[in-house]
């Protein structure tokens, strides 16, 4: 593990709280001239996920920090004129086109790892390639079928074969179609440019490093490795040169690094009220987000039902620069109904109410239906704010 020099930068954890909020996006006037794509580059990775509640993650990303843009804006923002590719970054995440060369490392150990558990019949591989030249763009339904008739897990040679070329860099993801993958040859749907390996292993992660480093504003090793799922030795050999800074942050019991840019001037300007997907960069990390806002925040989609505590798909509320509670949601029509509401404080009652109401309107629900409060007490109160 890196032992950083002693910093001579020290900040107070609401500091750091506040670097943090406006490194994300979320403090200060919103980059509204830029966008969807400006958010993108900003936060350098965007983790796509399958559920989708109110929206699916990655147009809900946006949505938090620029308010209601619209979901065909946030679409095609993200997949038009070769502007950004989807990878494995964070998680499968979308990735702004420029950074293609910065994961070469990934590719390369990618090509030079066995093959998974999945075996291809001889000219399977070179037959999807063959078959994205001439008709691509393509799923792996049209590429001959996703699956075979086993195991919902069981690849059909097609999915596998894309898969794998995806993996090396041959091909690439360049849009989602009702959430299916469509795969293109690399050479067409990367600019010429930037289609290249020529990047060492320690340039592509000295680039991931600073940009993690710039997206978290401040950040201990394993806040900044995780960001872009970097090994924490990958992470030393290249932080010394990577222009972060080393610095100290009260409460905090590791060594920090910040990006020197976030540490010019105090992190000023208007607080976001909003509610948050439970895959955004923000809160990715658990120990990070216990850290920063003393909030434990756990996914609990896979948790079986009796187990959960805040339900399927809670999001966390954001206001004033803190996590005031959460609320998983669903949409029954036009109504948006908070099937739980947990509130830790009574001061949280008021922007929950204003963040359900906004995120109603923003996916077309005409009203919000309360059916749980962790707190009882407040109810009658939330229930005459959405009023």
């Amino acid at each position: 593990m890196t032992t950083p020099p002693r910093p001579a930068i020290e900040l107070s954890a609401d500091e750091a709280r506040r670097i943090a909020l406006r490194a994300q996006g979320f403090l200060g006037a919103p980059d509204r001239k830029s966008g969807v794509r400006g958010v993108l580059r900003h936060l350098g990775a965007v983790q796509l996920d399958t559920i989708s509640v109110l929206a699916r993650s990655h147009e809900l990303i946006p949505y938090a920090r620029l308010g209601a843009v619209g979901r065909d804006t946030v679409e095609a923002a993200y997949w038009t004129q070769t502007h950004a590719f989807e990878y494995w970054s964070h998680a499968a995440c979308i990735l702004p086109v420029e950074e293609w060369p910065h994961f070469a490392f990934r590719r390369r150990a990618y090509r030079s790892r066995p093959h998974w558990h999945h075996d291809l019949p001889d000219g399977a591989y070179d037959q999807v390639v063959k078959q994205l030249r001439a008709e691509g763009p393509l799923t792996a339904t049209e590429l001959g079928g996703a699956k075979n008739k086993g195991e919902w897990w069981d690849w059909s040679d097609a999915k596998i074969a894309v898969e794998r070329a995806l993996m090396y860099g041959e091909v690439v993801c360049t849009e989602r179609r009702s959430w299916k993958r469509v795969y293109d040859l690399a050479e067409r749907a990367i600019p010429d440019a930037l289609l290249h390996d020529d990047l060492s292993d320690a340039e592509c992660l000295r680039r991931l490093v600073r940009l993690a480093g710039e997206a978290l504003g401040v950040g201990t090793r394993a806040d900044i490795a995780d960001y872009h799922r970097l090994k924490g030795e990958q992470f030393d050999a290249v932080v010394a040169d990577s222009g972060l800074v080393p610095v100290a942050v009260q409460g905090w019991s590791k060594p920090a690094w910040a990006d020197p840019k976030a540490l010019e001037t105090a992190p000023r300007g208007r607080h976001r009220t909003t509610l948050l997907s439970p895959f955004d960069s923000l809160v990715w990390e658990r120990a990070r987000t216990e850290r920063i806002f003393g909030f434990t925040h756990r996914l609990e989609a896979y948790v079986p039902k009796p187990k959960r505590i805040h339900g399927y798909f809670a999001m966390p509320l954001l206001a004033g620069g803190k996590l005031l509670g959460r609320v998983d949601p669903a949409r029954e029509g036009s109504t948006l109904v908070a099937r739980q509401v947990s509130l830790d404080t009574p001061k949280a009652v008021a922007p929950m109410a204003q963040a359900l109401l906004e995120a109603a309107s923003w996916v077309g629900c005409d009203s919000v239906r309360v059916e749980r409060v962790n707190r009882p007490e407040l109810t009658a109160d939330l229930v005459r704010a959405l009023t």
